[in-house]
């Protein structure tokens, strides 16, 4: 009995050392700085990457990898103090004029004031499918995890592992749905204060500047695309084996209690709503944008 509890810890810790490393990495090892010059800075062994913006310029990175279906997990902490003008973009991309998109966007706001979580999705080069909300917490005091969940039935949005949007793949009603083209993560820190804040009413306040994100715990169990051949995390892999159960899995009944929650409470735009904009009727999607 005493070698079998052994052997059984033993197991275990060498399944949790496993899932410890197998799904997350540095971003030295992940990711590459992409403009900004010394603006992105990865410090604390690879642990830690921030991004800044100035008069002069913001920054960015993109993943090393490409991506095709999976959940991506990463921290952020938002600019804090007055960041009107200013946006964090966090998102999933092809390339190309009919590329494939899936957004993250924190809009940037006075001190004091909520910041807007702007998503969006893209398909075939078409989005204009946003949702917006406020979050029930102060991003930028601590670290939050917002996460991408991309399947083939549907792409979920999450917020410490809170669903706050659902994109249901609509295909049979002739909407595309991005399942086809490798995607990378991208992030940037920028100035869009013609459109962020209220409309573009309010400007970005150069004195507070350099604004800084930060980020930390990144994480992806997906399947990754290299040099036309593709490998799929074992813990995504059932995903094509039995995909209902694992949809169920994401979205069980208290996930769908949470996002109903989200959706009445948080929820401050949805194009599936905006009878101005489509006076002849909503898109296709919409039939099927409600959990």
């Amino acid at each position: 009995m005493g070698q079998f509890l052994n052997l059984t810890v033993l197991v275990t810790v060498l399944v949790l050392t496993m899932v410890g490393t197998a799904y997350s990495g540095s971003f030295n090892e992940e990711f590459d700085l992409t403009w900004g010059e010394h603006r992105g800075k990865i410090f604390s062994g690879g642990k830690m990457l921030s991004l800044s913006l100035d008069r002069v310029s913001g920054s960015g990175f993109k993943s090393k990898k490409e991506y095709l279906f999976g959940r991506i997990d990463m921290q952020l902490k938002l600019v804090a103090g007055n960041s009107a003008g200013t946006v964090t973009a966090y998102y999933l991309s092809s390339e190309g004029p009919t590329h494939d998109e899936i957004d993250f966007e924190f809009l940037g706001n006075e001190t004091g004031k909520p910041y807007v979580l702007h998503t969006n999705v893209f398909a075939q080069g078409k989005g204009n499918r946003e949702q917006q909300f406020y979050l029930w917490f102060d991003p930028t005091k601590n670290f939050h995890t917002y996460s991408l969940v991309w399947r083939p039935q549907h792409i979920i949005f999450m917020v410490d592992n809170v669903p706050i949007r659902v994109f249901n793949n609509a295909e049979q009603l002739g909407v595309p749905f991005p399942k086809k083209q490798p995607m990378r993560i991208y992030s940037s820190l920028w100035n869009a204060d013609d459109w962020a804040t209220r409309g573009g009413l309010v400007k970005t306040d150069w004195s507070k500047a350099p604004f800084t994100a930060y980020y930390r715990g990144f994480n992806a169990a997906a399947c990754t695309v290299s040099s036309g051949s593709s490998y799929c995390d074992p813990k995504f892999r059932s995903t094509f084996a039995d995909g209902e159960s694992q949809v169920a899995n994401e979205l069980n009944a208290y996930g769908r209690r949470r996002l109903r929650w989200v959706q009445k409470y948080f929820m401050i735009y949805d194009y599936c709503s905006d009878v101005k904009r489509f006076p002849q009727g909503f898109p296709p999607e919409c039939r099927r944008s409600r959990v």
